[in-house]
């Protein structure tokens, strides 16, 4: 029995340095995510900037990029965060 003890430290510490915090992560770029709004300057995982212009169902948002207002459609998964605050 005590020779499972360390193992289980090991368990542990990898659980509480390691996964937990990525359970974290994952929930708050969800619930980024579904909270995504018209008009919000979002980056994607790419490194594309762009404005929210629509959001068409609940995979595709419609983004336009600057300097030529070029509107490129893009799945919601693959913006990785926010930039700037919420124009309304």
């Amino acid at each position: 029995m005590l020779g499972l003890l360390p193992i289980l430290l090991v368990f542990a510490i990898f659980y509480f340095l390691l996964f937990l915090p990525m359970q974290r992560q994952r929930k708050s770029q969800q619930k980024m995510l579904a909270g995504l709004q018209n008009g919000q300057t979002v980056v994607t995982s790419g490194g594309i900037v762009g404005t929210i212009v629509a959001i068409e169902g609940d995979d595709t948002l419609v983004l336009r990029v600057k300097p030529d207002n070029v509107k490129l459609q893009v799945t919601r998964s693959s913006v990785s965060g926010l930039v700037g605050e919420t124009k309304k």
